[in-house]
């Protein structure tokens, strides 16, 4: 048991769980109090010591009966609950049908008979149909569906509806007839489960005992080719970005307190002193930025865009003031949200209200929005951030408004995920923008976020 536990787990960080050692440890322990014999007592100190957050629940539920359950089928002898009248029509009915059934007599037997599929015949219908090649569980449900169909439990349950017609011709009574019907559909799912298990339990031993994929840095990862498991696991990595920027950005004010020797201001300074220079001046520079956000939130942005919203409000001690929109086909003002509720509610919130959909995005019309309505927000102080591939759909990209905010603003910085080779192709007016934005930022993976991120901050 502890060898199946030991490949349970490693199927589990198969999967994307993360489980330490200390961790694998405690579920040895937990067990070894509980016992075996009462089922619910070993999942629990199973699913207690392994699983720490509840996003977790459903791949552990998922995996459980994979290695622990039973893998027998569940199946009863029809044969033997019906009269010896009843059996002899059930013989009459499949000898009309004795061309059809000739393929499926073995599975007609065994389903009337309550017989399950031994090892070695599911054995067989796995590598028929090359499972032992499989490696990851979404290959679960085509394995299926081929050792099912070479098992030839589709084409009989294609066939069970005329077989149930002939006998009802033949005679046999409509309460024995709806019986054997039940039954035999019982059976059948019975023996599809079995396969099922069967292929699941396979292709999770084979994710235990394969060697752990090398992951690359999730820092490094795309953006947009990140997974449901490691999405999760880059929003915990934000919080700790922001907590590491959020100290960086702290010392630079710090050391701005006392900023840098300023000759000019001094000799002015202690001037009443002879030129003594008994009170010296210092320069400071650095100041808190001022946001304006602009962020696509089309689906091919929705992460990032959640990411840098995120990383943003988490430092927003290190901002002045901003204000945030979201654009699809059209302008929306998310302020409100992110400022009243904590960084993480208020994105989700912002996701959930505005869902993608089967418009197109539209640049042009968001900014002619925002001149109509938020141009005031900008003043002198402002750098203002748009957040896009710059892909508008073949949109009228509205570059008058976007040079009357670089102008009136401090800057205008453009956080771009395509690389340059991409500009201007399709429906990119990104080349455009470039031309009148202050600085572009390649912005495809965290690390290059959070980069830019403290770039801004750094340049307050």
């Amino acid at each position: 048991m502890q060898q199946r536990m030991i490949e349970f787990i490693r199927a589990l960080r198969a999967a994307g769980l993360r489980i330490s050692l200390a961790e694998s440890q405690d579920a040895m322990f937990g067990v070894e109090k509980t016992g075996l014999r009462d089922a619910a007592a070993f999942k629990s100190a199973l699913k207690s010591t392994l699983i720490k957050a509840q996003r977790d629940q459903p791949v552990f539920d998922y995996f459980f009966p994979l290695f622990f359950g039973n893998a027998k089928a569940a199946l009863e002898n029809i044969l033997e609950q019906m009269t010896e009248a009843q059996q002899n029509l059930l013989q009459e009915a499949m000898a009309s049908r004795m061309e059809a059934l000739d393929a499926l007599r073995d599975l007609l037997a065994r389903a009337l008979q309550g017989q399950g599929f031994s090892d070695e015949e599911l054995q067989a219908l796995g590598e028929a149909v090359g499972l032992p090649q499989g490696a990851e569980m979404y290959q679960r449900a085509w394995f299926e569906r081929r050792m099912k169909r070479r098992a030839g439990i589709p084409q009989l349950e294609q066939l069970l509806d005329e077989l149930l017609e002939e006998l009802a011709q033949l005679g046999m009574q409509e309460a024995a007839l709806a019986q054997l019907e039940q039954a035999l559909r019982e059976n059948l799912a019975s023996l599809s489960q079995q396969i099922s298990q069967y292929a699941g339990a396979n292709l999770a031993q084979q994710m235990a005992e394969a060697e752990p994929p090398e992951k690359p840095d999730l820092l490094d990862v795309p953006l947009q080719r990140l997974s449901g498991g490691e999405l999760e696991q880059v929003r915990d990595e934000v919080r700790r970005l922001a907590a590491r920027l959020r100290t960086r950005a702290a010392l630079r004010q710090r050391r701005a307190k006392s900023g840098r020797f300023d000759p000019r201001r001094t000799l002015r300074k202690n001037m009443r002193y002879g030129g003594v220079p008994l009170e010296v001046q210092f320069r400071k520079r650095h100041k808190k930025p001022s946001l304006i956000l602009l962020c696509d939130l089309s689906t091919s942005m929705r992460y990032a865009v959640e990411f840098l919203l995120t990383l943003v409000y988490e430092l927003s001690d290190q901002v002045r003031r901003t204000h945030s929109f979201i654009f699809i086909d059209d302008l929306v003002d998310v302020s409100a949200p992110l400022a009243e509720l904590p960084p993480r509610q208020a994105v989700a919130r912002i996701m959930r209200e505005n869902p993608p959909g089967y418009y197109s995005t539209d640049l042009g019309n968001s900014l002619n929005s925002f001149q109509q309505a938020h141009m005031h927000l900008v003043d002198s102080r402002s750098t203002i951030l748009f957040f896009g591939d710059g892909r508008n759909n073949y949109n009228d990209p509205r570059l008058d408004i976007a040079q009357a905010l670089q102008r009136m603003g401090r800057r205008l910085i453009w956080f771009c995920p395509e690389p340059r080779r991409q500009w201007g192709s399709g429906d990119s007016d990104m080349w455009e923008y470039n031309m009148v934005a202050d600085r572009v930022f390649l912005v495809n993976t965290l690390r290059q976020l959070a980069d830019a991120v403290d770039r801004i901050l750094a340049d307050g």
